[in-house]
């Protein structure tokens, strides 16, 4: 089992930054996947950028180039670094772990994340 507990949120100027951090109740290293997803108002989750436990990162198109993940094995913590942020990256981020066996998916509680002037 993962437990995920996500910070950082809050209230961002258009254009402005913030970085969400996610601590794992376990090496981050044993786990196969960690990733940020997120949830606007009447939107399906979607996600964001996720990360292997070999380091290779992956970001959705609409986050690409102004998003970066990152991670703290030693403090078992993942970190998306949000950059140029736009009314539209509003929404509940929520971390997420993977592992590969048994197959199982882990949740944080989110977090807001409000960009607006």
């Amino acid at each position: 089992q993962v437990q995920l507990v996500e910070s950082g949120g809050g209230l961002v100027q258009p254009g402005g930054s913030l970085r969400l951090s996610c601590v794992a109740s376990r090496s981050i290293l044993s786990v196969d996947v960690m990733g940020w997803y997120r949830q606007a108002p009447g939107k399906l989750r979607e996600f964001v950028a996720r990360m292997t436990s070999g380091g290779i990162p992956t970001y959705a198109d609409s986050v690409k180039g102004r998003f970066t993940i990152s991670r703290d094995n030693d403090k078992n913590t993942v970190y998306l670094q949000m950059s140029s942020l736009k009314p539209e990256d509003t929404a509940v981020y929520y971390c997420n772990a993977v592992l590969f066996r048994p197959p199982s998916g882990y949740w944080g509680q989110g977090t807001q994340v409000t960009v607006s002037s």
